[in-house]
């Protein structure tokens, strides 16, 4: 399992990779909000600092989690690029050159 924090933080990772792997290619696209949508299985920890935690559900892994509550959520993010310096953030560019097979 993995939480949904960990999702984001793959999501904004590859994000980055892409903007990097595109840097000075003369066609761009502004990255608009991006939609994530997954099952979570909500569980809460026992104890004296108990914690609610968010866990992606597999597709097919439903059923596995008898004991805690599942939810369908939709998150919306819009990214930004904060510039080195802590300016104004802005919109995000992706390019990149074609790929074999891309249309």
């Amino acid at each position: 399992m993995i939480e949904l924090s960990d999702l984001i933080r793959e999501l904004r990772q590859q994000l980055t990779t892409a903007v990097a792997d595109g840097a000075g290619e003369a066609v761009r696209f502004e990255l608009g909000p991006v939609e994530v949508e997954a099952t979570l299985a909500v569980t809460r920890e026992e104890g004296g600092d108990a914690k609610v935690r968010l866990w992606v559900v597999d597709a097919g892994a439903t059923g596995k989690y008898a004991q805690a509550q599942t939810q369908r959520i939709t998150v919306t993010l819009t990214p930004k690029v904060v510039p080195p310096g802590g300016s104004a953030a802005r919109s995000v560019l992706i390019t990149g050159g074609e790929v074999d097979g891309e249309r």
